[in-house]
């Protein structure tokens, strides 16, 4: 497959973040790397959501704090943006409606064609007049760099930092094919873009909790969109897939990351490090980045007990 016809993804974490940690940013890191590596699929950017302040969980602290320490923790990364938009609604969203958001946000401001997982999409190209030759955006002059993940997210520029607004700024950059040495030239639009929901085991379980997840949002979720799971503490996927009517009626739609013995995870649980900055224990280095901990020292959370 060529470049151009390999599936765009946009991986899309949900969760508390309270707080992020190491191992959140690894899962990114792994699961674009998995991706890659099956020759089907270019991943060209991110997107952290922390859950709203309504959603109610013990310890969670202000999201404008859960906020910060995501922007903090992705700060030095050229393709995963933190997303406020969840934050900012009036009440607790469901991982189907903030997966829904995006999706309708990129149509709108990409024009790329959105489809499910596994399925090529026959949607003609939004917002290109039918029955028109599409005249290119582009003319090659002697360009001779391949897109990155920067550079496809920067074409549309200003609108899409409407998308991921707690970022770091991105080059401006007008999408062009691997070809455009050679005079070739093709149409942002004409790419197939698709949002997968990033996430572990753990939640890939909770599928399997009769009544905690509304059948018709896992149909969307798993069925429509699709997810990548980066398994903890070798979890038995097989084993928790098989334990789902959903989950094996789409088996095809959940791409399950290959652990690497020569690069361990990093801890993901926010809760272990909640507990190593009660305890004072040196190994919360471990877990979170250095202007994570900065932050949390300096705002003085988690330093109770309940927090």
């Amino acid at each position: 497959m060529t470049e151009t016809t390999k599936t765009h993804v946009i991986l899309l974490a949900c969760g508390s973040f309270n707080p992020i940690t190491k191992g959140h940013i690894q899962m990114f890191e792994r699961a674009r790397d998995y991706l890659h590596k099956t020759g089907r699929f270019i991943v060209i950017g991110g997107i952290v959501s922390p859950v709203h302040d309504s959603y109610g969980k013990q310890g969670l602290v202000s999201s404008r704090h859960r906020l910060i320490m995501c922007q903090l923790a992705v700060q030095n990364s050229d393709w995963i943006r933190v997303d406020p938009w969840e934050c900012y609604q009036d009440t607790w969203q469901t991982t189907c409606s903030v997966l829904e958001h995006h999706r309708d946000l990129m149509k709108r401001v990409t024009g790329c064609i959105l489809s499910n997982v596994n399925t090529p999409s026959m949607t003609p190209v939004i917002g290109q007049p039918q029955n028109e030759t599409p005249q290119p955006i582009y003319q090659n002059s002697n360009v001779t760099n391949k897109p990155t993940a920067a550079k496809i997210l920067g074409k549309v520029g200003e609108s899409l930092s409407r998308i991921c607004c707690v970022r770091p700024p991105v080059e401006r950059f007008t999408f062009v094919d691997e070809n455009a040495n050679l005079g070739t030239v093709m149409r942002y639009e004409e790419i197939e873009l698709r949002i997968l929901l990033l996430c572990g085991s753990d939640l890939l379980e909770s599928f399997c909790i009769p009544g905690l997840w509304n059948e018709a949002d896992m149909e969307v979720i798993v069925g429509d969109f699709g997810i990548v799971v980066v398994p903890r503490n070798a979890a038995d996927t097989d084993r928790i897939m098989n334990h789902s009517s959903i989950l094996r009626k789409y088996k095809n739609n959940i791409m399950v990351v290959k652990d690497d013995i020569n690069h361990p995870m990093s801890v993901v649980s926010s809760t272990k490090s909640r507990l190593a900055l009660q305890h004072g224990d040196g190994h919360v280095v471990d877990y979170l980045s250095q202007p994570v901990i900065d932050y949390i020292l300096k705002s003085q959370l988690y330093i109770n007990a309940s927090g």
